[in-house]
Order: structure tokens, then C-alpha cells, then sequence
């Protein structure tokens, strides 16, 4: 097994996430899609231009010249690394993954934006992921640190994205189709990028231009799922037993429209199309990789065992979870490679091997890091650092092993967001 082999595989292993990421361009994506869009275009009086998440910049600028002089207001919410000024756009900043003052504004400012939509006139909603966290605006009588609260431990319970966009929905003045309610004066058009398990309008953002199928007892029984009902705040629980029982969030909004227009299944298609190009046996590890990071460690390392011999590439898309039980620093994906690092470490592949795991936005945890890439020197060198692996795992603790392994991969911001991308590679 050479170093330059190692080396060989870590620099594919990196061009495969890359062209991962470049299929979920959004601005090509906005223009594909607003190019099939010529009779709605055509027809509006007037149009109101809004993007929330972390591609809501790069989305609404692509949008902006092509709906001409018809445009009245543009207003863009995105996380703060991403801000960048767009000329006749206000462009907001908010908090991500925990909604924040900054966030509520945001969404107040888009809120009072399709709710001035009139006759004739056509309000376009761009999506994209991280949607869901930066679009806050708590139902009446919800405090802003309520919801903090509630974000807060439903990321750090293990409940999946599913899960955590159901409760969301039933704690917001936007989510669950209420956006699009707002625009009933005029029609309403949403152009999603997807970060979500077989691309749910319902879920991507919490589905905030669709009818929901989230209702508050489901809320109540994911609450009490992951224990999290006798600490539940103390308006939350009111307005789940009192007030959102009372809404009909599934009933049909006849004047919007939502398209998806990527997602994380072509960004997959992207990276096995760039490995397959490469000359690797390329195969569909998952459609959407789910579940516990230390399950999914010991199934990658399964598949790894499964595959033939030669150059192979073992390609996943989705969005694994941690179980949060100490203080340390890291995030879903560098906590996977490391703990697939070690697992291998305990019983070989004897073969040489690399594994990536990294976000498409370029941002795993609260950590300036997309992910983490490792192979069969990173527990050597993170044993010759002084690490010991047990504990940083045990306490969550996982960027600072791999800072020190020089195993993070840093993108950056990508101004995307369609989940993560895993890529294991063996020679």
C-alpha cells in the first residue's frame, strides 16, 4: 500500500464530491427552470421575487434578470457565510442551524412581501436547503427563545430531518403551506432545491408553499419519541394542545405551484457519472444514506468487504445522524469518517482505501469544514498527535482529530445545499 496510491485516491475521492456539488449549481437550476416558465412570466402584472436558505443568493440572483421590469421587491434570507450583496435584492442575514433575531426579521421582511402579492400578480419562491431553520417566524404567542430552544434539542435528539421538519411545522406562522396562503390575492410559483429523502415538498424547508400532512398530534408523538415532551417550553405546549390542533394544513392551495429543480439524487448521479468517467467499478452504496453515524460507518465498511477487486468507488447521498451526548466539536459528517477510520482500523481492508463524507454547503456542524476525508493513515496520525480516538468520539469531539490528522476537507460556502455526499474508494 504506497503513499502514492493513498494520495491518488484522496485527489479522485475529492473530484468526485466537487462534481457533486457542481451539479447542484443553483443558478443554472433557477435559469432551466424559469426558462420553462415564459407563459406564467408573461402573463403576471407585476412579480415579487423571494429566497430562503443557503442558495437563496446565487438562486435569486440568476432569477432577478431574467423577470424583466415586472419586478417590484426582491428579498433573499440566507446563513451568514453566505451573504453577498445582489444589486436591487435585499439580502438578509440569519441563523443556521439555530434560528436567531436576525432570522425573524428575515422571514418577517419575505412574510410582508407575498402577503402584499395582489390581483394578477405572480410571487416566485426560491428554496433551497437550511430553509427551514432560517425562515422563523414562531406561531402567536411563541417566543423567538422557545423555538431556539426546541431547534436546538431536536437536532441534538438524533430525530431525522423528517421528523424535525413535522414539529417545525406546527410551531410556525410559514410553514406547513403558510406562505403560499399568503399570496391567495395573486398566484404563487416555488422553484425547490432538495435536501431531503425522496425529494418532499412537504419536508424540504418544512414545506412552506404545499399543503401538510403534519398534523399536532404527530408533533406531540415525535416530541415524546425522543423525550423531549417534559422539557418542552411552556408555549409550545400550549399551542400543540390548544391552538394547532384547530388548523387544516392539508387543505388544497389552488394558486401556487412548486417544482423541484435539484436535489441530492442528481448530485449522486454527478459523482458516480465522474467516477465511472475516472474508470471505477462504480456502484450505489444508498439513494439516501439515514440512520446513526456508527451504523452507517459499519455499513460502509461492509460494502467495502462485499466489493470485487480493482478500482472501485462506492458512491451515497443523504444525511446520517449523531447521537449528541458530549461537548466536544464536529459535525454528522467528520463524526462518520472518523468513525470509519477507526472501526477499519480495527479490522482491516488490507487494501488501500479512502473515504469522504461532506456537505454540500460546505458546512458539517457548527465548524468551518464541509466534511472530513480519511484512509488508512489517519489513526496513526492521530495517534502520533497524542489523540485518543475513544474519548473524542465518545464526546462528540471529532474536528479537532481530524484538523490535526489534516483529514478536513474546506470548500468554503458553495452557496448550494442538497445534503451530503459520501464517497468511499478502494484500489
Amino acid at each position: 500500500m504506497t503513499a502514492d496510491t493513498i494520495s491518488a485516491l484522496r485527489a479522485d475521492a475529492r473530484a468526485f464530491f466537487d462534481a457533486a456539488v457542481s451539479a447542484a449549481d443553483p443558478a443554472g437550476a433557477v435559469a432551466r427552470a424559469l426558462g420553462e416558465e415564459e407563459a406564467a412570466l408573461a402573463a403576471a402584472r407585476r412579480i415579487i421575487l423571494v429566497a430562503f436558505g443557503k442558495a437563496a443568493v446565487p438562486m435569486i440572483r440568476a432569477a432577478v434578470p431574467l423577470v424583466g421590469d415586472k419586478l417590484v421587491e426582491a428579498v433573499a434570507l440566507t446563513n451568514y457565510e453566505n451573504v453577498v450583496p445582489v444589486p436591487g435584492v435585499t439580502v438578509l442575514p440569519g441563523g443556521h442551524p439555530i434560528p436567531d433575531e436576525n432570522g425573524l426579521r428575515g422571514a418577517e421582511a419575505i412574510e410582508r412581501a407575498v402577503a402584499s402579492a395582489g390581483e394578477g400578480d405572480l410571487v416566485i419562491v426560491l428554496v433551497s436547503g437550511g430553509g427551514s431553520a432560517l425562515l422563523c417566524a414562531p406561531a402567536a404567542g411563541i417566543a423567538l427563545a422557545d423555538k431556539m430552544a426546541l431547534n436546538s434539542a431536536l437536532i441534538r435528539s438524533g430525530a431525522d430531518i423528517t421528523e424535525i421538519n413535522t414539529v417545525r411545522s406546527m410551531v410556525s406562522r410559514l410553514k406547513g403551506g403558510r406562505l403560499a396562503r399568503l399570496a391567495a390575492r395573486g398566484s404563487l410559483l416555488a422553484l425547490v432545491l432538495s435536501d431531503v429523502p425522496g425529494d418532499d415538498l412537504t419536508i424540504i424547508a418544512s414545506g412552506p408553499t404545499v399543503p401538510s400532512r403534519a398534523t399536532a398530534a404527530r408533533a406531540l408523538e415525535i416530541l415524546g419519541k425522543y423525550g423531549l415532551l417534559e422539557s418542552l417550553p411552556e408555549s409550545i405546549a400550549r399551542h400543540l394542545a390548544e391552538k394547532a390542533p384547530l388548523e387544516d394544513l392539508a387543505a388544497p392551495i389552488a394558486h401556487a405551484r412548486s417544482r423541484i429543480i435539484g436535489s441530492n439524487r442528481l448530485s449522486l448521479e454527478a459523482a458516480k457519472a465522474a467516477a465511472l468517467a475516472a474508470g471505477y467499478d462504480t456502484l450505489t452504496g444508498h439513494e439516501w444514506l439515514e440512520g446513526e453515524v456508527g451504523e452507517a460507518a459499519a455499513d460502509f465498511l461492509a460494502m467495502a468487504r462485499a466489493a470485487g477487486a480493482g478500482r472501485v468507488a462506492i458512491v451515497s447521498g443523504g444525511e446520517p445522524v449523531v447521537m449528541l451526548k458530549g461537548r466536544g466539536k464536529g459535525g454528522r459528517n467528520q463524526e462518520l469518517a472518523l468513525r470509519l477510520a477507526a472501526a477499519e482500523a480495527r479490522m482491516p481492508l488490507d487494501r488501500p482505501w479512502v473515504f469522504l463524507s461532506g456537505g454540500t454547503d460546505g458546512r458539517d456542524g457548527p465548524t468551518e469544514a464541509a466534511g472530513a476525508l480519511v484512509d488508512v493513515g489517519t489513526l496513526p496520525r492521530a495517534g502520533k498527535a497524542g489523540f485518543d480516538i475513544a474519548a473524542r468520539l465518545a464526546d462528540n469531539d471529532s474536528n479537532p482529530v481530524l484538523a490535526a490528522t489534516d483529514d478536513l476537507v474546506v470548500t468554503g460556502g458553495t452557496g448550494t445545499n442538497v445534503a451530503d455526499i459520501q464517497v468511499l474508494l478502494l484500489a
